[in-house]
């Protein structure tokens, strides 16, 4: 199998790239060459698709299927496509953010989706631009198109770092804010199960859109702090917390609180997705411990959260120290 990644050295891209070169395909990265290393046995060509001519390192290749992961403006994944369109399947990492809202709970593939056009310029609605892509690769490849809507994504090379922020900050030590109910279910897919999925429908000649992610209740929220506790050997205490105080304090969820979404939130359908065309696709979802145990390991030899390859710096995720301290002491029992 000849794998063209356009990319290739962010989170999920990484990955998909790892993935190729464990089964054995031929791989090549299309890339700026900025950000990155190239894995041993993979060629790189060398290219910006944003710019005029950009795309002219891909004349003349040959390639089995391509995968891209492109959440700027829709245009640059038009202009990809039609340069690809000989290739035999276009893979595109997309979203279930492209949803229109208000989103049902248990929103599957027929859900509506925002309105996007192919050819939009901009980059700055992040919903938008994965809709957009989603119809610049349909209209090029129709059948042959297959779209990836992953939920929340971890595991190893996370560069949001939501799960290494609850790993972190356990590690610490001390009484640690936890948002209740430790029963609420948790739905996310680990980075690797994700690749996994992608180049096996690849292979299949399979197309069509699909929501990537566990099934709701995959785990808790308990079940993922306590495992992050034990992976790491903390002596940190989970101080578990009703929503309502946090809540009223200004705490956001999903960002203060990394992948706590309360119910009753309006974003809470991203933990309640509907996932049984992926599932009966063959989707399979390792343990809760093997993410937060590999990620651990990943992160400890790396250091830090690495930036974002090729895209904006976000704002960190997670709760500032002294404010976790003010809110465990105002919602702590008298």
């Amino acid at each position: 199998m000849r794998m063209l990644m356009l990319g290739g050295t962010g989170f999920v891209g990484s990955a998909i790239v790892a993935e190729g070169v464990r089964r054995g395909w031929t791989v090549t990265m299309f890339n700026r060459g900025i950000h990155g290393s190239t894995p041993l046995g993979v060629h790189r060509l060398r290219g910006d698709r944003t710019a005029p001519d950009g795309l002219a390192a891909l004349a003349g290749g040959d390639w089995d299927l391509v995968v891209d992961t492109w959440d700027g403006m829709p245009r640059a994944v038009r202009d990809a496509a039609r340069a690809l369109r000989a290739a035999g399947r276009y893979a595109y990492v997309s979203s279930c953010s492209v949803y229109a809202p208000p989103v049902p709970a248990g929103a599957a593939e027929e859900t509506p989706l925002v309105e996007a056009a192919s050819d939009d310029p901009g980059d700055d609605d992040y919903a938008r631009c994965k809709a957009g892509g989603e119809r610049a690769v349909t209209e090029v490849f129709g059948e042959r198109a297959l779209l990836l809507r992953a939920g929340l994504i971890l595991g190893p090379g996370e560069d949001v770092g939501r799960l290494p922020w609850w790993l972190r900050r356990v590690a610490r030590g001390g009484d640690v804010l936890v948002p209740g109910p430790a029963d609420l279910p948790v739905q996310y897919v680990d980075v690797r199960d994700l690749a996994t999925f992608a180049l096996d429908r690849a292979a299949e000649g399979v197309g069509g859109a699909f929501n990537v992610v566990s099934h709701p209740g995959h785990s808790t929220m308990g079940e993922l702090l306590t495992e992050v506790v034990a992976t790491t050997g903390s002596d940190a205490r989970l101080c578990w917390t009703d929503p309502e105080p946090i809540l009223a304090a200004g705490v956001e969820p999903w960002n203060d609180l990394p992948v706590w979404i309360p119910p009753g939130h309006e974003y809470r359908w991203l933990q309640e997705l509907g996932v049984d065309r992926a599932y009966a696709a063959g989707l399979t979802c390792r343990p809760v411990a093997g993410t937060v145990g590999d990620t651990w390991r990943w992160l400890s030899r790396v250091g830090a959260v690495p930036p974002r390859a090729g895209r904006p710096v976000r704002v960190p995720v997670g709760l500032d120290p002294a404010r976790e301290t003010a809110l465990l002491a105002a919602t702590r029992p008298t």
